[in-house]
């Protein structure tokens, strides 16, 4: 089981307070010690955190999959991506890349998709026609990592 975060931890003395509160004024004629109210609050809201977190746990274990996303038109944006690729599953995060010097659009992009739905949308949207370009879809290749950095210091030390 995780540790509560802070923001649990200050909405679950938010609950207790108000909490506190509700019960104070419903069950004012019955002399129950502020004390008890307020553990009660602070009870009911840890119970009403947990189950909030266990949900959000569930989001959280989402395998992802990356998608190279080839041949887009120029004038497509994120939002129009994300679209498309929402209509065959969950999008968690959409990056079209833009020229450094111009800033215009570079024509691809990568979409992060949960696995279950990365498999369906590169089926569907590959070969696919959008807004009269032929969309380009399959699995990115992972980042490698660029060894002409310490090969530069290796020859510079040398030197």
């Amino acid at each position: 089981m995780k540790l509560p975060d802070q923001k649990s931890f200050i909405f679950s003395i938010i609950l207790a307070v108000v909490g506190f509160v509700i019960v104070e004024f419903a069950l004012g004629s019955l002399a129950l010690s502020p004390a008890l109210l307020f553990g009660a609050g602070l009870l009911i809201g840890g119970v009403a955190i947990a189950a909030m977190s266990s949900e959000g746990g569930e989001e959280a274990e989402v395998k992802t999959k990356t998608l190279y996303v080839g041949n887009l038109p120029y004038r497509a944006n994120e939002g129009v991506v994300r679209a498309l690729f929402e209509e065959q599953g969950k999008v968690f995060n959409v990056r079209l890349l833009k020229d450094k010097n111009t800033g215009k659009r570079r024509g691809f992009g990568f979409v992060e998709m949960a696995q279950a739905d990365a498999d369906n949308a590169i089926a569907k949207l590959n070969d696919s026609e959008f807004q009269q370009r032929t969309l380009k879809v399959r699995e990115a290749k992972q980042k490698q990592e660029d060894d002409s950095s310490s090969l530069r210091t290796g020859t510079d030390q040398s030197v």
